[in-house]
């Protein structure tokens, strides 16, 4: 069961997407921290009515308020001692629905209504994120979302998502039956689609985006041609941020959809606030599955409860036979204008964001595009730990596709088509390292190093480093070649081996004759000047 979200707009609301300069969405998403005792006041506050009954629902046990609170068991109880002795709850020994047995109970006092009405107040101001039907995000007070979502859902189940998923999202199947207010004058419910998952078609797209023009990139299209062709399950396009990874894969995508119409593509776009049980919905969806159509239950497999988290074994395993079945895959979209497709493309882009369970998600994706219609295309900032160098070298289960900056010949050819005086293609190359961002400011605006560039440098790269990392690249900067390990490491008091996640976002470069950072960076960390650089360079020179 489903609740659509219908998101009316007003002039309160806060797009967090539009008017917002210079902001890292990552770092600046509310957040929501609900106290355990102010859970549980808020639950036994929701189920008020139940109080000195003889028959209680199994809400207001250990269990069922654990459920509730995403809190373990052990935990409920610590905390109704505390609010036992603050005479805030009382506790019973009652007959419970369903079950033979009598179980303890709790409920509040006069004292606990007062004192969880007070703190009801205060939490309903707390500001959530919504995101609505168009993927825009809103931030509203958590008492607005039950309105906005049309759901039938109380303050604690709000704050409890937001807690721990971050944003409530339209469609999102756990908020039960979608309740609609009908119009004073006929009484009936206004318009829309009162479909299971309708929602979920917002958040991913079954074409590209539109991009900006490629230049060059003739060697990764043919590597994607060639991936493509041979119906492998997997490949990977990494590379820094801003290297031009999405616009490669969106433009060449363009291409094969023009020759391929039957292709059936789920362009998925990752955001810091997804969470593995979001980007399995919007995959369920694509896929076909909706209330009318669940032949293999897949929708019991999805987490109903805030904190919960996805059952991913049982997910894919369910999903496996559905998509194995070709008999209900035929049945499912025979009566669409182009009829059950070929197989589907699953791009997963800005996939590094997908933290929590997302290693093991991918890795049961990549299972299923073994055996299934399904082939799967990563965009990350950085290499992935779901899988095997083996499936790489040896199985051909997943292909890698690194991507660098734009080599001298293709920097010439843009350099050509540019008006005015312009420095030469060699000191482009070898201050911008050919990164694609820093060229089309140099179109823009006439300058080699913009400082919009060196601004997105520091804001996407260098400023989520340790400064220890951030001091290791800053040295290497300051060597005029790749630097031998040993004697990089001494040089900034580094133990042990190099830092794996630079090498995997591809930062720091480990070369054959030493230790080498993206040119890109390189440019950027030069501009540091002072006692810190000089110290650097002596280092090395020790």
């Amino acid at each position: 069961m489903v609740f659509l979200c219908t998101l009316r707009r007003h002039d309160s609301d806060k797009a967090l997407n539009k008017g917002r300069q210079a902001r890292t969405v990552a770092t600046d998403l509310p957040k929501v921290s609900v106290a355990v005792q102010d859970r549980i006041l808020l639950h036994l506050l929701e189920h008020l009515e139940h109080a000195d009954r003889f028959v209680v629902p199994h809400a207001v046990t250990r269990d069922g308020i654990a459920e509730a609170c995403a809190l373990h068991p052990p935990n409920v109880s610590r905390a109704m001692r505390a609010l036992s002795r603050d005479a805030r709850v009382s506790e019973h020994l009652r007959s419970v629905e369903g079950e033979e047995r009598r179980r303890k109970t709790w409920q509040l006092t006069d004292t606990g209504t007062a004192a969880a009405e007070a703190r009801a107040d205060v939490l309903r101001e707390t500001m959530v994120l919504l995101r609505g039907e168009d993927g825009q995000l809103l931030e509203v007070p958590a008492h607005e979302a039950r309105e906005r979502l049309n759901a039938d859902i109380g303050l604690l189940h709000v704050l409890m998502h937001a807690q721990h998923e971050g944003v409530l999202t339209y469609g999102d199947i756990r908020f039960g039956l979608i309740r609609r207010r009908g119009s004073e004058e006929d009484g009936k419910p206004p318009p829309g689609r009162l479909t299971m998952m309708a929602g979920a078609h917002a958040t991913y797209h079954t074409s590209p985006p539109t991009t900006r023009k490629v230049r060059g990139r003739e060697h990764e299209r043919a590597t994607l041609d060639t991936w493509y062709e041979a119906r492998r399950p997997a490949m990977l396009v990494h590379g820094i941020a801003g290297i031009g990874k999405s616009t490669l894969v969106a433009n060449w995508l363009e291409a094969v959809q023009d020759k391929d119409q039957q292709l059936s593509v789920c362009w998925y776009p990752c955001q810091p606030w997804d969470t593995v049980t979001g980007l399995a919905v919007s995959l369920l969806h694509r896929f076909g599955i909706d209330d009318q159509h669940d032949p293999y239950d897949l929708m019991s497999t999805l987490p109903l409860q805030p904190g919960a988290q996805l059952n991913i074994d049982l997910w894919r395993r369910r999903l496996l036979a559905y998509l194995t079945d070709a008999r209900t895959i035929r049945d499912r979209f025979e009566s669409t204008r182009r009829g059950p497709p070929p197989y589907w493309l699953v791009v997963i882009d800005d996939a590094h964001h997908l933290t929590a369970q997302g290693e093991a998600f991918y890795g049961a994706l990549l299972s299923l595009a073994e055996k299934t219609p399904v082939r799967l295309l990563f965009i990350s900032r950085r290499t992935m730990q779901f899988y095997d160098q083996r499936d790489v070298h040896t199985r051909d289960v997943i292909r890698e596709l690194p991507l660098e900056g734009l080599p001298l010949d293709v920097v010439e050819r843009w350099l050509e088509d540019l008006s005015g005086d312009v420095a030469s293609p060699e000191d482009v190359l070898e201050r911008t390292g050919g990164h694609p961002l820093a060229l089309e400011l140099l179109e823009l605006y006439g300058d080699v190093i913009h400082g919009d560039w060196l601004r997105f440098l520091d804001q996407e790269i260098l400023s989520a480093l340790p400064d220890g990392e951030r001091d290791m690249l800053a040295t290497l900067a300051s060597a005029d070649a790749p630097v031998p390990w040993p004697r990089l490491a001494d040089a900034i008091g580094w133990e042990g081996v190099p830092p794996q996640h630079l090498i995997d976002h591809g930062l720091l470069l480990d070369l054959s004759d030493g230790m080498w950072l993206h040119e890109a960076l390189r440019e950027r960390l030069l501009r540091e000047v002072g006692s810190a650089q000089e110290a650097r360079r002596t280092a090395l020179g020790a």
